[in-house]
């Protein structure tokens, strides 16, 4: 039995820190592959700043030298607003039958599930396991006690709070912007996809 990490974003772009997380997780939690997993630009909640098809080539420059790395298009594929995180974490556990399937987010998105505003959450938080990574202001332990929905799901094994022991943020958005008004993120994501960025004109 191995253990897999389903790691979900926009990667808009992906960026070191993205890749820098993934190997942090994946070494001290022992998992075997981490699957990198674009969100769709479907969904009524992201407002993405270039096209799919730019994300998509982007992830796989950047996981490409990592044989623990996948990417995989399955949310892209989907009709965003019919699809929840519970039904695909679903879809992995089903091509992956005989491994533990654990869902990668950060702190602030715990804060979310807790307060019920994921859809199908009763369903997510009773069948899945998560690893979660603590967020600079959010007490992890606190949130799961004070959420009735997480607290009475937590069986010791549903949630791995992880703290990277490393405050590194930089975001996806300031590269961007970066990007945007002429600046230098060079050394913020992977110069493959720099110079791809570079490149094409993206995010100016």
């Amino acid at each position: 039995m191995g253990k897999i990490g389903i790691y979900g974003s926009s990667f808009d772009p992906i960026t070191n820190v993205h890749l820098w997380t993934a190997s942090t997780v994946a070494h001290r939690c022992k998992l075997d592959k981490v699957i990198f997993l674009p969100c769709s630009s479907k969904r009524k909640d992201k407002h993405l700043h270039t096209t799919d098809d730019h994300r998509w080539k982007m992830v796989q420059m950047a996981i490409q030298d990592n044989e623990r790395y996948i990417a995989d298009k399955y949310e892209m594929e989907q009709e965003a607003w019919n699809v929840y995180t519970e039904q695909t974490l679903t879809h992995f556990k089903e091509i992956y039958p005989d491994d533990e399937i654990y869902f990668i987010m950060g702190a602030d998105l715990l804060v979310d599930i807790g307060a019920g505003k994921w859809g199908n959450t009763e369903a997510l938080v009773r069948d899945n396991r998560f690893i979660v990574m603590a967020r600079n202001g959010i007490d992890m332990l606190k949130e799961i006690s004070h959420s009735p929905l997480l607290r009475n799901h937590d069986d010791g094994r549903t949630f791995h709070l992880l703290d990277k022991g490393l405050a590194m943020e930089i975001s996806s958005s300031y590269i961007r912007d970066e990007f945007a008004v002429g600046g230098e993120p060079r050394y913020l994501l992977p110069e493959s996809c720099y110079r791809y960025i570079k490149e094409h004109g993206i995010y100016r």
